[in-house]
């Protein structure tokens, strides 16, 4: 007999245990962030160690993100028939398992072993990716998807400088440059906190929203959804295609930071230890991207901000190759800055009215991430021939793809329910939200969940005045109370 998972919908929780359920998952977007954030230094580390060559490098990414596209579809089917929790147990298993063996690959200088490591740190994490980006997604109102999913990566964010910030001191700098001593210290430690973090879950309760019960609130609120075959949810099929050129383009963004920095060719003359470092600084840029986003993003549609930033990365990768010095440097925090939003919007956009597909479709879309495994090589090739500054069109084409999807998104939206940037009514809603959420921070994370009520089912926005005056009132309630 199939294992059946007991769920409910985020309407049935309570405010302490929605807000706790939403910080305890967010909690495992510092494990892959961190994870990420040291994969791009190890591979300049590695090209010094092991006297390998950029495209041999790129080993690494091609074994971490491959695991992102063939392993989330078992990840998928795993959480289908055992709920989110068992399926962030065997995330942070399989990421501690490979962290730890990290250690006899630098005892006996195995690149090869590190390339393996890797891969089954890779599966773990995109086990985890699949979760938590579904978890977040559904764990309150559809409207606000992105908004909580851009603020829960923001965290992710936080992580990934943290990595290079602690290569750079530890890498890089004196007898460290040629030894893997620290990196055996390093993932010891990473592969411990996987081991705290699994051990927090087993004892915490976690509600478990099932996709029938999602579904369920879903009709019950009036929302639409499109209850075709998943194969015909093309908003979901090209949500992939989208996320497969935007993290290629991200991951060949950074992964050779380090490189172009200290390039001659570049012109900024950079050491490997102040390249590194300069490299957390992008990363925070990034990450204050994605909060800055969180606020914007309750005013402007995210289709609609996927477009304009995605052309505006765009642009600026081309300045990235073809510029020198500070210039070109400049360029390329533009386009951290910008690309910040990239995977949650095609997250949300993607999953978007699933329904009962929500977990098929969370696993196509996390198994996007595999793009990261062939943009590096493909980027590494043209480094080694062209040098490395000229090598950043390879990314410029991803978010090109990027841009595509996201006015097609906004035509489709336009055809369906008229074009839009925000209605009047919706804008009031927000600033009363806005307005609690100043008066008692905790409130902001909680209006996430909250959002409109319904949807009308013919596909409109905007609910009728009555309804409106209504939630005015609990809002100006809720901040004067506060």
């Amino acid at each position: 007999m199939a294992h059946k998972v007991q769920g409910i919908t985020a309407a049935e929780l309570s405010r302490g245990a929605w807000l706790f359920a939403f910080l305890l998952v967010t909690l495992l977007f510092f494990t892959w962030g961190f994870a990420y954030g040291l994969l791009d230094v190890l591979n300049k580390h590695f090209q010094e160690i092991f006297g390998i060559t950029k495209l041999q490098s790129t080993l690494l990414q091609l074994a971490y993100f491959g695991s992102y596209f063939g392993w989330p579809p078992f990840a998928g089917m795993f959480m289908r028939r055992y709920g989110y929790k068992k399926g962030i147990h065997l995330g942070l298993t399989f990421y501690s398992l490979g962290a730890v063996f990290f250690w006899p690959s630098a005892v006996y200088a195995k690149y090869g072993g590190f390339v393996g490591c890797t891969f089954v740190i890779g599966c773990g994490l995109s086990t985890l990716e699949v979760a938590a980006n579904s978890y977040i997604t559904v764990l309150g109102t559809p409207k606000f998807a992105a908004a909580r999913l851009n603020f829960a990566q923001g965290f992710q964010g936080i992580a990934s400088f943290a990595g290079p910030m602690i290569a750079s001191r530890w890498f890089f700098t004196g007898a460290n440059a040629t030894s893997l001593a620290t990196v055996q210290w390093v993932y010891l430690a990473v592969a411990g906190f996987g081991l705290i973090l699994n051990i927090l879950f087993f004892f915490c309760p976690l509600p478990e929203i099932t996709e029938d019960a999602l579904s369920d609130e879903l009709k019950g609120a009036g929302i639409s959804q499109d209850e075709k075959p998943f194969w015909k949810q093309w908003h979901c099929l090209f949500g992939w295609v989208a996320q497969t050129a935007y993290v290629g383009a991200q991951v060949a963004l950074a992964s050779f930071v380090v490189n172009y920095l200290t390039d001659p060719l570049q012109g900024s003359n950079y050491d490997d230890a102040t390249a590194s470092q300069l490299f957390s600084y992008c990363q925070i840029t990034f990450t204050v991207g994605r909060f800055i986003s969180v606020v914007i993003l309750q005013y402007i549609d995210p289709a609609i901000m996927l477009s304009i930033h995605a052309l505006f990365c765009a642009v600026f990768c081309i300045l990235v190759a073809e510029l020198k010095g500070k210039a070109g440097v400049v360029s390329l925090f533009i386009v951290f800055y910008f690309e910040s939003l990239s995977y949650p919007v095609i997250f949300t956009l993607g999953t978007k009215s699933l329904g009962r597909h929500t977990k098929w479709g969370s696993s196509l879309i996390v198994m996007g991430v595999g793009g990261g495994a062939w943009y590096p090589p493909a980027q590494a090739a043209l480094a080694d021939l062209a040098g490395t500054p000229r090598s950043y069109l390879v990314p410029m084409s991803g978010y090109v793809a990027m841009l595509i999807y996201g006015i097609g998104m906004v035509i489709d939206q336009s055809r369906k329910f008229g074009f839009r940037i925000r209605t009047y009514d919706e804008l009031e809603v927000m600033k009363l939200r806005i307005a609690a959420a100043s008066a008692f921070p905790p409130t902001a994370m909680i209006m996430f969940a909250e959002g409109e009520n319904r949807d009308h089912k013919n596909g409109s926005t905007s609910d009728s005045p009555t309804e409106l005056e209504k939630r005015d009132i609990e809002y100006r309630e809720t901040a004067q109370a506060a």
